[in-house]
């Protein structure tokens, strides 16, 4: 029987730790002590296929440590080195097979399976060792769930990457399908996926397509040309044609669609029409109150650990939509596969209505600011929220700031972004007194506040760290931006106001310590201080790079458009140093439906993008890859799987008394995975 994919994590950790206590035991006894049975199905459509063959494969990790001042084990990166091949049959007249095979010393290996037949590829992952069941079946729907979940790991010689990312990939894989039966999983099936957006629809279609392929050689040529890698390579079997997908998805969409209408479309419900994006995203929606309301309420940005399990900064209470909702008193973690973390969510602390700033630092701790979000009629009230405060979690939950206040040192008002340095200093954007707070070493005792008001910068937004430890501070009421050194003096000739900026929000850094700014347009941040009343913008929006040349100036900015962007809020650079866009606006599809959408635009190497494209030029078609999942974006993050996360913080028509949006969403294995936490540049995780 599947195990239910929102206890998967949790029990993973928990069987680790007895499988670690009984190799001990053994004193390290041979794995041939004992063998493992596995049986199983390969089939398509339903019908068993005879003469494939059929391999079981361990992925392998090394250990390395880091270079840099992250300190000691926690964060190690393990590295993909390659799989081991554990067993190998040949399917009956029936499609079955057996297999007994030695279960990997390693106890991060994941074991997955692999069925041949020229260039018709099926494969599932059984997970991590200590999950996988003793049956498997292999068809279509867990091919297109294990290319998608896989995306970014599959190559030549299979699955290999970092050991954190490919074990959570097998885990988020039990999202969407069954791997005992072969069956969609209860995640992707259901509410609030299912029929409540397009993914089940998008994962059914694919699944016909690869099913044609299976049946005829005809339909594989026409996918493989059809589905390219994100640098133009076609692909080679239908395993590797649905890892390319999720990696390039805005591509071939009218093809393709006509491909899967081809044969008996055995898997339904089904697309009707060609989609935007051959996305796949899935909304979690956590578990609620004791009075069914949302504990998730208005998610506005993420920090994700070494692990990969997500913390979320949240805006307001739960309550019902007619509810007056003021500032949320906790902080929610998931695990990588988008279920509440045991123990979650975390109060005290002095947690009150966070809002954007949120970071991970060197040991694991996560710091979130206190904006302290609320719903009008709150203020005036006890349930009033202050606007002064960051709190401070160890990496267990366990809240270390003071429980009802925080820390306040350093003049702190109405925090927005909240940033870890390599170093361990803390650096707050205060939206409230256009200033900068520094917790040199992440101690709130010795607090500065750096005063940015003599550079002309309004209303700080959010603050990126560049390889010398440089903060980066977008200025939403004065469209600028200024650099401060590790010691907290301007640097780089700020203030910097090219032509571009407009209404900035969000910034992040690249690989090379360049910088993409968010310009939303139209937004101005609602923080205490609204003196600058600077002419609206063009509400489509628009990023700008500001490129650093080696970090000693002069800086250069250019400005980009397209790729569905509507007022661009949220902005990360991914493991190719290409670059994500949250669009806190959306545009109507030919349906007259108004969708949420995603931006994805080629960075500063432009071989990491399609051919001829080159740094500014939009990846994502024209509309964005959209999805009924979301609603008004902020923020949007990659994790080490390669998984886009995106908060869904607001309705599209908002009210007043309890706006805030009710869930997180993953686009599956859509981009270049890094390394977590992320701490100044993003580092590939490999």
């Amino acid at each position: 029987m599947m195990i239910a994919g929102k206890r998967l994590f949790g029990i993973f950790a928990c069987h680790l730790g007895i499988l670690v206590v009984v190799v001990l035991a053994l004193g390290g006894a041979s794995p041939g002590v004992a063998q493992t049975r596995l049986q199983g199905v390969v089939e398509s459509a339903g019908h068993g296929l005879e003469g494939y063959v059929v391999s079981l494969y361990a992925t392998l990790a090394r250990q390395r440590g880091f270079e840099s001042a992250f300190g000691p084990a926690r964060g190690i990166p393990r590295r993909g080195i390659g799989p081991r091949l554990l067993g190998r049959t040949i399917t009956d007249e029936a499609g079955k097979f057996g297999l007994v095979y030695i279960s990997p010393q390693n106890e991060e290996s994941v074991l997955y399976l692999v069925a041949r037949r020229g260039a018709a590829v099926l494969a599932t992952a059984l997970g991590p060792q200590v999950l996988a069941p003793g049956r498997a079946v292999l068809n279509e729907l867990t091919t297109v769930a294990t290319g998608y979940a896989f995306a970014q790991f599959i190559g030549p010689d299979g699955i290999a990457g970092n050991a954190v990312g490919v074990r959570n990939a097998s885990l988020m894989l039990r999202n969407l399908v069954d791997v005992e039966s072969g069956a969609p999983g209860e995640v992707l099936a259901a509410l609030p996926n299912g029929p409540a957006n397009a993914t089940f629809r998008t994962f059914n279609t694919l699944a016909n397509i690869a099913a044609g392929c299976v049946e005829r050689l005809s339909g594989c040529t026409q996918l493989f040309v059809a589905a390219r890698s994100l640098n133009g390579w076609p692909a080679r079997n239908t395993l590797q044609a649905m890892a390319n997908l999720a990696g390039y998805p805005g591509q071939s969409q009218k093809t393709l669609f006509e491909l899967s209408e081809q044969g008996g479309k055995p898997n339904r419900p089904a697309l009707e029409k060609a989609p935007d994006a051959w996305t796949l995203a899935l909304r979690f929606e956590g578990e609620p109150d004791a009075s069914g309301n949302a504990l998730i309420n208005g998610p506005g940005n993420f920090a994700i650990d070494a692990e990969g399990t997500l913390w979320v900064a949240n805006n307001y209470a739960a309550g019902a939509r007619t509810d007056s909702v003021c500032a949320a008193l906790n902080l929610l973690r998931f695990t990588p596969d988008g279920a509440f973390f045991p123990g979650s969510p975390y109060t005290g602390g002095g947690l009150s209505g966070v809002g954007y700033g949120i970071t991970a630092d060197p040991d694991g701790h996560i710091w979130a600011g206190n904006f302290g979000f609320q719903a009008p009629s709150c203020v005036g009230t006890p349930a009033e929220a202050p606007h002064n405060s960051v709190s401070e979690f160890a990496p267990d939950g366990t809240p270390l700031s003071p429980d009802i206040t925080g820390y306040t040192e350093g003049d702190i008002s109405w925090p927005q972004g909240t940033v870890a340095d390599r170093r361990g200093n803390i650096w707050i954007a205060n939206c409230g007194n256009d200033s900068v707070t520094l917790y040199p070493n992440g101690r709130h005792e010795a607090a500065r506040n750096l005063d940015l008001g003599p550079l002309g910068l309004v209303r700080p937004f959010d603050i990126a760290i560049d390889h010398r430890n440089r903060a980066w501070v977008t200025g939403n009421g004065s469209d600028s931006v200024v650099v401060l050194d590790a010691h907290g003096r301007p640097a780089l000739g700020s203030p910097l106001t090219p032509e571009g900026l407009a209404r900035p929000i969000g910034i992040a850094v690249d690989s090379r310590g360049n910088m993409w700014v968010a310009n939303s347009g139209i937004v101005q941040v609602p923080c205490d201080n609204n003196t600058s009343k600077l002419p609206l913008k063009e509400s489509g929006g628009t990023v700008t790079l500001l490129e650093a040349r080696g970090g000693r100036g002069p800086v250069r900015a250019r400005t980009f458009d397209g790729g569905g962007m509507a007022i661009p809020w949220g902005i990360t650079v991914d493991g190719k140093d290409n670059v994500w866009v949250a669009n806190f606006g959306g545009g109507d599809d030919t349906g007259g439906s108004y969708l949420s959408r995603i931006s994805h635009v080629c960075g500063t190497r432009a071989a990491n993008c399609p051919p001829r494209a080159t740094t500014g030029t939009p990846i994502s078609p024209e509309t964005g890859y959209t999805s009924a999942a979301l609603s008004r974006v902020t923020a949007v993050a990659v994790d080490p799987s390669g998984n886009l996360w995106a908060t869904d913080n607001w309705q599209f028509v908002p009210l007043l008394n309890n706006p805030g949006g009710n869930a997180i969403v993953v686009f599956v294995g859509i981009a270049a995975p890094i390394e977590t936490p992320l701490i100044g540049p993003p580092v590939p995780a490999r």
